[in-house]
């Protein structure tokens, strides 16, 4: 695998685990009654987005060395999934 693939397989998995993490521990402004006159109640009170990020980019790099050990290591891909649909090319 060349830099450029890995480098999107990380950020692909990045993204899809900062949207997993950005609702974990949020408060709102409801939650804690302290509501800014002009916001919505739902609106969070403390977002911590640095903590956020931290936190995204441990787990993500935690997802992709299993990737990387399941394709590298051990050669798992795709084509190592069975086929459910059963092959009806066959006569």
């Amino acid at each position: 695998m060349g830099f450029l693939t890995g480098f999107a397989i990380y950020f692909i998995i990045w993204w899809i685990t900062l949207f997993i993490i950005l609702p974990v521990g949020v408060r709102t402004q409801a939650d804690e009654r302290d509501v800014t006159m002009g916001t919505a109640e739902s609106a969070p009170l403390k977002l911590r987005m640095g903590r956020k990020l931290m936190w995204t980019s441990i787990v993500s790099a935690a997802f992709f060395g299993v990737y990387l050990l399941a394709t590298a290591v051990f050669g798992l891909s795709v084509d190592s999934i069975p086929r459910i649909v059963p092959d009806m090319s066959r006569g």
